[in-house]
């Protein structure tokens, strides 16, 4: 569009440029015919203007003034004649800079020096050149102009998006993979553990019940004695199980992220493009609000894919200052009436037990989305 306003001005101004150049020769030997020197400087401005186009913007300015140099002959061969063309040599002057418009009205008076034109004439056709030149560098340039910066200022814009978006995702999956090789080394050190302080332990018990065996018979008391310290050590063996597995047991906080970013990946591998985002502080959301957030996107993701027909899941999570938004959307076919059946009422059964809200956005050809709205509570 601002391409086609720029050679519409070229096109108004190279007519123009014809036109004044014509009438100007016409009226300086008042229909008696021109000579051939007149027309040879005729052409010779005319070819001079044309090349404004093509000079750096910086020069443009030096097109006009060579103009105006090769109008000085004209006016010797036909005098006051060439006035009209000497007001649009001033006009293409004049628009060579960043000038008040104030100048180029101050050219209209210019039609009062006599020439062979008519006075109404010539102040009718200064007025609309003026306006036609007004226009352009007062209208239709600066709108070109910031029409241009918008658009650089517009794919900036998208570009810092991109790099964000790359670096969230980048974040996104570094932090997966933290919390995979914590619990990779989590369950290196609960192996460790159980095999360093258990080992010794059950292989102890197995001696003496093989020993207690022999002397079952023998010495029945003596077997009987050995057995309920075997016993003893056991029940001691399963406390300390049972107290490692409490201090080994990794957080639902850090496998919550890990198991949502392997449903998107296992979607991007059935051919459905999923993403998880998030804003806030995710540590600060609860076991229970976790454990509510991975059943209802497992079961809000589980639908996309059978039913929708969806190209694109989007899960995102937002820590607010005293709720957890939880949002589960995707681009499907959507539905016009919503049916609970047990997959929406199990969901909706999770959210009353934690007081939150649940509620969906959809229609026809318009997708369907998830909104969980839980509030926040201490573990």
């Amino acid at each position: 569009m601002d391409n086609t306003k720029n050679i519409f001005f070229r096109a108004v101004r190279i007519i123009l440029l014809l036109g004044y150049t014509t009438y100007s020769l016409y009226l300086s030997f008042n229909g008696a015919g021109v000579s051939y020197v007149a027309l040879l400087l005729g052409a010779f401005y005319i070819s001079v203007m044309c090349v404004k186009e093509f000079v750096p913007k910086k020069y443009t300015f030096l097109v006009p003034i060579a103009g105006m140099v090769l109008l000085v002959p004209l006016f010797i061969l036909g005098g006051r004649a060439y006035i009209p063309l000497a007001f649009f040599t001033l006009l293409e002057l004049l628009s060579c800079f960043t000038i008040s418009m104030r100048w180029y009205i101050t050219l209209i008076p210019l039609a009062v020096i006599p020439c062979p034109m008519p006075l109404i004439e010539k102040l009718l056709l200064f007025f609309v050149t003026t306006l036609l030149y007004l226009q352009n560098n007062f209208v239709v340039e600066p709108y070109r102009n910031r029409m241009f910066e918008d658009t650089l200022k517009e794919q900036d814009l998208k570009r810092d998006m991109a790099i964000k978006e790359s670096e969230s995702k980048a974040e996104l999956q570094r932090n997966m993979l933290l919390a995979e090789n914590r619990i990779l080394e989590e369950r290196a050190s609960l192996s460790q553990t159980l095999h360093d302080k258990l080992g010794h332990n059950i292989n102890g018990s197995i001696y003496q019940l093989e020993a207690s065996k022999l002397l079952m018979e023998s010495d029945p008391e003596k077997s009987r004695s050995m057995i309920q310290a075997v016993i003893d050590q056991l029940r001691t063996g399963m406390d300390e199980i049972r107290a490692i597995l409490r201090k080994e047991r990794p957080e639902k906080k850090r496998l919550a992220m890990v198991q949502l970013t392997n449903l998107c990946e296992d979607c991007n591998d059935k051919g459905v493009e999923a993403e998880l985002t998030t804003e806030g502080d995710v540590s600060l959301i609860t076991d229970k609000q976790w454990e509510i957030i991975l059943d209802n996107a497992y079961e809000a993701v589980s639908n996309s894919m059978k039913y929708s027909k969806c190209k694109h899941i989007s899960i995102k999570i937002v820590v607010m200052n005293q709720m957890v938004r939880c949002s589960i959307s995707d681009d499907g076919v959507g539905c016009v009436t919503i049916t609970d059946g047990m997959g929406i009422s199990g969901m909706r059964q999770r959210m009353r037990s934690a007081g939150g809200i649940l509620d969906f956005e959809t229609g026809a050809n318009a997708g369907f989305t998830v909104n969980m709205l839980i509030p926040k509570q201490e573990d």
